[in-house]
């Protein structure tokens, strides 16, 4: 064997993962089998464009018990919603599409099982053109100068 000096470390090793390769599945996997610390937190909608969250409704409807419940859009605005829908030919993606939401809150508010939110409503109001909401549901939505 050839002489060491005590002062020189000569180390021979590949490069380390990159940052995606650390963070797939595998490398944790592999990470997890020889013992080391791994640390992993999943992004709740992350890279979204969002406007507004909707977890103030689902944790609402966490904590629903049966003396305390929440109001649900009524089957005849869902009936209204769904009608207007298909009067202007568009399927429930494409109107989700035009008001920028995803087709599962059109399909909750057309089923009644979506808690009111009047944003939504409004959107969906001026996409199909009829009222869903006061007590003239279903009539067209009159086009003139607002009152301020």
């Amino acid at each position: 064997m050839a002489e060491s000096d005590w002062d020189t470390v000569t180390v021979l090793r590949k490069k380390g993962p990159t940052a995606a390769q650390a963070k797939s599945k595998q490398a944790i996997l592999a990470a997890q089998r020889r013992g080391e610390d791994v640390e992993t937190s999943k992004k709740w909608a992350a890279g979204q464009n969002k406007q507004h969250s909707i977890t103030k409704n689902t944790a609402k409807l966490d904590r629903e018990t049966e003396e305390l419940h929440h109001d649900r859009v009524t089957l005849e605005v869902g009936k209204v919603i769904q009608q207007g829908r298909q009067s202007k030919g568009l399927t429930q993606k494409d109107l989700a599409t035009k008001i920028n939401e995803k087709p599962q809150v059109i399909a909750d508010y057309e089923s009644g099982r979506a808690i009111p939110n009047n944003q939504v409503l409004g959107k969906i109001e001026r996409a199909i053109g009829l009222k869903l909401r006061g007590k003239d549901i279903g009539k067209p939505i009159e086009k003139g100068p607002r009152a301020k």
